[in-house]
């Protein structure tokens, strides 16, 4: 039997996995599953015939290799920078790779090495980046062998929670790695082409500099921009284009209330605090307030942010029990992101009956014989339970369909890519209509990137 090697059981394996297994008979798979947790493995497998759970430590470099040289494709699963190890293992043996994650500096080193040696190394083959890709690719391809020319390029993805499991006043529920959604932003100014000029949000304004977007059926949305909206300019042919822009979505309200950790200074990953385990919810808000011997935590906090009492975010922030005297921090030396993470998690973690949902949004606009057009596209996604996700089902999907694709030889092209080639994204963004993710796409009035202006 042909034998695919998944490394990692985490949020995101669960459709992938059921994928392949479903598919293992017909096709003659062995499905191994490595996980550090073999509970994780041996749990998505479900006693599958053709399935086996692995114990996998990343970090033995000997079970590593040794799982990897009796693969004939291998898939990660990992966090994304844990993937390079496994890269240069499957260079070392010979063997295909497949993640979701997005391209790094050291992956993109071993294009050379794939190339020589036949391997197809594809990448960013989720959700975001990877159905956004996808889906781009599709329409920007149409558009162009019509004869227009791009004028305009936006993208917005975002998981949330079902409008049928919202049950907070955030909107919001973890659907994906929560320290991910704290840290979201971090690292460098975002930055974007706006109608021909570059623009550039620094961290600390980020969650302020929101545009909205209405999803027909499911209501409005709020969106900030991603880190870097021009590093794919070059990749998709957009070296000319006026206004490229992508950004993560929310439920409108999200942004201004989760402005308030950042101007803190709460998601801030990079130093411990001390006796942290000691501290209670009310001892780490106010270790980040000035001292006062008659005011209370509550009032410093609404003085310092200018929060009146009656304001929604004083409600969303009370909701999240923040200032409780009982309830305990208990991580040894945690850092404020790791700190308001496990906070979150209390009000955020996605319940047995809880449904989540993906949300995409592209916008096209171009210039065909004269006349300026436009297209939205929009793709909503929902999971089933809170093991099969919305997120796992989008992210999982793709990178099974790609996988099998590769196995198959109908992939054959080697190195280090993305999907952004018809003969990946065609079959694929197929497939995916049979499993509800599915894009509706109509021509609306160019508006330009303000419609204020119009």
């Amino acid at each position: 039997m042909r034998k695919i090697l998944v490394i990692g059981a985490g949020k995101s394996a669960s459709f992938l996995i059921k994928y392949l297994l479903e598919k293992s008979t017909e096709e003659n798979l062995h499905i191994i599953v490595g996980d550090i947790n073999i509970q994780n493995a041996r749990k998505l497998i479900n006693n599958h015939e053709n399935g086996q759970a692995i114990n996998l430590d990343i970090f033995s470099k000997h079970s590593r290799q040794d799982a990897i040289e009796n693969a004939d494709i291998v898939v990660s699963m990992l966090p994304a920078r844990y993937h390079i190890e496994v890269a240069r293992d499957c260079i070392t043996y010979g063997k295909h790779m497949v993640t979701a994650s997005y391209v790094s500096k050291e992956m993109e080193d071993l294009d050379n090495a794939a190339k020589n040696k036949g391997l197809v190394f594809m990448n960013e083959i989720g959700v975001d980046p990877g159905i956004d890709h996808m889906s781009a690719m599709k329409v920007i391809d149409e558009i162009r062998s019509k004869g227009g020319k791009m004028i305009l390029f936006e993208s917005f993805t975002g998981g949330l929670v079902a409008p049928e499991s919202d049950d907070n006043l955030w909107n919001y529920k973890f659907t994906w790695n929560p320290r991910n959604v704290v840290l979201a932003g971090q690292g460098s100014a975002a930055k974007f082409l706006q109608e021909g000029t570059y623009k550039y949000i620094p961290y600390n304004r980020l969650f302020r500099r929101t545009e909205f977007l209405e999803i027909d059926g499911y209501g409005r949305f709020e969106a900030y921009a991603n880190r870097d909206s021009l590093k794919y300019q070059d990749a998709y042919g957009m070296e000319d284009i006026e206004t490229l822009y992508r950004g993560t979505m929310r439920r409108v309200g999200f942004s201004r209330a989760w402005n308030v950790f950042v101007q803190l200074g709460m998601t801030d990953d990079s130093y411990h605090i001390e006796d942290s385990e000691n501290m209670s919810y009310r001892d780490f808000i106010n270790a980040f307030l000035p001292y006062s011997p008659t005011d209370s935590v509550e009032l410093k906090f609404r003085h310092a942010l200018k929060i009146d009492q009656d304001d929604i975010v004083w409600d969303k922030l009370e909701e999240l029990d923040i200032f409780s005297d009982t309830k305990m921090v208990e991580l040894k030396d945690g850092t404020p992101a790791q700190i308001l993470q496990k906070i979150l998690m209390d009000s955020w973690t996605l319940q047995d009956d809880d449904i989540d949902m993906i949300v995409m949004y592209h916008k096209f606009g171009y210039e065909l014989n004269g006349k300026m057009h436009q297209i939205d596209s929009t793709m909503v996604a929902k999971g089933d339970d809170r093991t099969y996700t919305a997120m796992s089902k989008t992210v999982g999907l793709p990178v099974a369909i790609a996988t099998l694709a590769i196995l198959n030889e109908k992939i054959t092209t080697p190195g280090v890519q993305i999907p952004i080639h018809k003969e990946i994204y065609d079959p694929i963004l197929e497939e995916l209509q049979g499993f509800g993710i599915k894009f509706i796409e109509k021509e609306v009035p160019y508006l330009g990137y303000n419609p204020l202006n119009v």
